[in-house]
């Protein structure tokens, strides 16, 4: 009997202590209890709106992080409807000039473009299939863009007059002065006009427009306008600086004029 007290003593002496514990928390009422279990009360409230706090922080990174996707997506929505509506006002533009116009045209697109050198290049996706011939001229709705100087089966090569080896013979109205527009390799918003004499009444806001004493060019293809003209000591022509119609960093669809040079006229006149 005494072995058995002795193994099971220590258990006893637990199981007695719980139940007195717990009789005393259940009955008892002093005032240091009552104050054990307020702050209890007050401890567990303030981990527990730590812990509320947190979850709302995360619901808002959660929320944050959904408001931001969503302001993207709006962004490249909005991004690619005005894409569409000024590739839609190009072709409409397009559209309306090849309806104006009493010679053939070829629907091009460019597919590459090299506008930060001194060269200045378009790649289009035409080329001999489609009757693309060297020295064809190259417009879109607003003005000229440059000529075909490379073509192979399905693609071809224009030079543009942002080129310092551009020349264009262009008429100012509404004076009807003659001259030569080319690019001085600067400034890629402004064009040079050569050779217009001092007793021509030409003035800013002045037309240019190419002339027809090319090989290439078509009379009246819009190329610019005047922005600045100005005369030097010791010259005896006004200095004039254009402003391109048509900006090359847009261009995104173009004409090619089916007109051919005559290979006689070509080799006297400027292209």
């Amino acid at each position: 009997m005494n072995r058995l007290w002795e193994q099971i003593r220590g258990w006893a002496l637990v199981g007695g202590l719980l139940i007195v514990s717990v009789v005393v928390l259940l009955t008892a009422n002093e005032p240091m209890l009552r104050g054990l279990r307020a702050r209890s009360l007050e401890v567990t409230s303030s981990v527990e709106k730590v812990f509320s706090g947190l979850g709302r922080y995360v619901r808002a990174l959660e929320e944050s992080e959904a408001l931001r996707t969503q302001n993207i997506e709006l962004s490249n929505q909005v991004a690619l409807m005005r894409a569409a509506e000024s590739e839609n006002r190009t072709l409409k533009g397009l559209l309306e000039l090849s309806d104006s116009l009493d010679y053939a045209l070829i629907a091009a697109r460019v597919t590459s473009k090299d506008i930060t050198k001194e060269r200045n290049l378009l790649v289009l996706d035409a080329g001999s299939k489609k009757g693309v011939e060297v020295d064809m001229a190259v417009i879109d709705s607003r003005g000229i863009i440059g000529k075909v100087t490379l073509v192979s089966e399905n693609y071809s090569k224009v030079m543009t007059y942002q080129n310092t080896e551009f020349f264009a013979p262009v008429s100012v109205y509404p004076s009807n002065s003659d001259g030569i527009v080319s690019w001085e390799g600067t400034r890629f918003n402004r064009l040079i006009l050569n050779h217009i004499v001092l007793s021509a009444k030409i003035a800013k806001g002045d037309q240019v427009v190419t002339s027809g004493h090319s090989a290439i060019f078509q009379p009246g293809f819009p190329v610019g306008v005047i922005d600045s003209v100005f005369a030097e000591s010791g010259l005896s022509t006004w200095t004039v600086y254009v402003k391109p119609s048509a900006y090359l960093d847009d261009a995104s669809h173009v004409f090619i004029v089916k007109a051919h040079p005559d290979p006689e006229i070509t080799q006297i006149l400027p292209k």
